[in-house]
């Protein structure tokens, strides 16, 4: 016979934090509560002021399911689980600012963080809104989006591309060398949309490649990490991000523009987003529950 494990007794005599009690149960959750404690882990904010049947929506389980999940843990009811993750909340609001030394790792790690404040509020500023906005229509006007990028702004590529995907734009991007960019401008049509994305202009192709697909009448657009790159001199529509002096904070302003890119999106085609992540849920959970015969 199977061992049971009587975690209630063990997590009360361990006097774990609820996140260490997820932690330890995890590998004997079943689905509905595998997905709570990964709401709980990954949203605990936005858990802590939820009711049972709040959080149960959130996740797609009813309020028992909670319910027990909370007294599975230790716990005599929800009440005394979000008790604590609002506690947890409350202790990183109230938290004084740590004193950093000359010469430490906090001081390094502050003076890091201050410059992302600096550089995303100065990138607000500067951001050119109306072609941001142009950006968006062209986009919805294409029927296909090539996305050529460089390798910094690979992770801008493809938090843009998940948004387009959730939408059902049709959109593909470059992967691999001289090859797939040619390949792409030689597969895109006078209504799809050629967009590059280069954060430091280091891969002189990209910019070659616009070239050839303005020649072949292919409407172009660029989000860029400098004026200064030749993509931005090629594109019939440029959104620049504000160069800056190290290729990380490019990087990630570059990333930040994409964000709300994708916003902007979501907001100008609600229609098209209209579901789309519901269904993606209820699709991965028939994909995960389904039995080959």
């Amino acid at each position: 016979m199977p061992v049971m494990i009587n975690w209630k007794t063990m997590f009360q005599e361990d006097r774990l934090s609820y996140e260490d009690r997820i932690r330890k149960a995890y590998p004997n959750l079943s689905k509905s509560f595998a997905r709570l404690a990964d709401y709980l882990l990954d949203s605990y904010v936005e858990a802590a002021f939820m009711t049972a049947t709040e959080l149960g929506h959130a996740v797609d389980v009813d309020a028992t399911t909670v319910v027990r999940f909370s007294q599975y843990l230790g716990y005599a009811g929800y009440p005394d689980l979000a008790r604590e993750i609002r506690e947890r909340v409350k202790s990183h609001l109230t938290v004084r600012p740590r004193v950093a030394e000359e010469d430490s790792l906090a001081r390094v790690v502050n003076t890091a963080l201050q410059e992302l404040r600096t550089i995303f509020g100065q990138a607000y500023l500067l951001l050119d809104v109306d072609e941001l906005s142009r950006l968006v229509e062209k986009i919805g006007e294409a029927r296909h989006v090539f996305i050529l990028a460089d390798v910094l702004a690979q992770p801008a590529t493809y938090t843009l591309v998940n948004v387009l995907e959730r939408g059902g734009f049709g959109v593909s991007i470059n992967h691999t060398g001289l090859t797939d960019l040619a390949r792409k401008v030689y597969l895109a049509a006078e209504n799809d949309l050629i967009l590059a994305i280069e954060v430091a202009g280091e891969t002189p192709y990209i910019a070659r490649a616009l070239q050839e697909a303005r020649n072949r009448r292919i409407p172009t657009c660029a989000i860029v990490g400098s004026a200064a790159v030749d993509s931005a001199r090629v594109a019939e529509l440029v959104v620049v991000v504000q160069a800056q002096p190290a290729s990380e904070l490019s990087m990630m302003l570059v990333g930040a523009v994409a964000y709300a890119l994708g916003r902007a999106l979501r907001w100008r085609f609600p229609d098209r987003f209209s579901g789309a992540d519901q269904a993606v849920h209820e699709l991965s959970t028939r994909i995960q529950s389904h039995e080959l015969s």
